[in-house]
């Protein structure tokens, strides 16, 4: 796939994800996806495998936000296997707190599937809001 296609798949998975349906998304993911969150801190880490992304970080979502999990794409831009994305999401917190996040996503795409996806986000907005969710836990 080239750029275009790879950037429509995107924009597909994020019209998805607009409404809260994440379900082209996962069907996305490449058995072997490595989803980094990229820094220093201690949010800082890498998810190997498409398994490992739903079982530890995507389950983690769904226990934090109230349903849908919501994030809406402002720009996409595309070369070759890379798209990326900036994004916002617009969420709230399973007791009510509000959790908007901006994002910056960039995915490396082969064979229709994301093999990779370096995330850039709000680590303090993050380390508040789910701090307090496994403190509760």
């Amino acid at each position: 796939m080239g750029a275009g296609e790879n950037r429509k798949l995107m924009e597909d998975v994020f019209g998805a994800l607009t409404e809260g349906n994440d379900a082209l998304f996962i069907e996305a993911m490449a058995d072997d996806m490595r989803w980094i969150w990229m820094g220093s801190g201690r949010w800082s880490r890498v998810f190997e495998g498409k398994q490992a992304i739903l079982n530890d970080l995507w389950s983690a979502v769904r226990a934090t936000l109230a349903p849908p999990y919501k994030v809406t794409a402002q720009r996409f831009i595309a070369e070759g296997d890379h798209v990326a994305i900036e994004a916002t999401g617009s969420n709230t917190t399973r007791d009510g707190r509000q959790y908007e996040n901006r994002y910056c996503w960039v995915c490396e795409l082969s064979g229709g599937k994301i093999h990779e996806l370096r995330e850039y986000m709000d680590t303090e907005l993050v380390t508040s809001i789910f701090k307090e969710e496994q403190q509760k836990n």
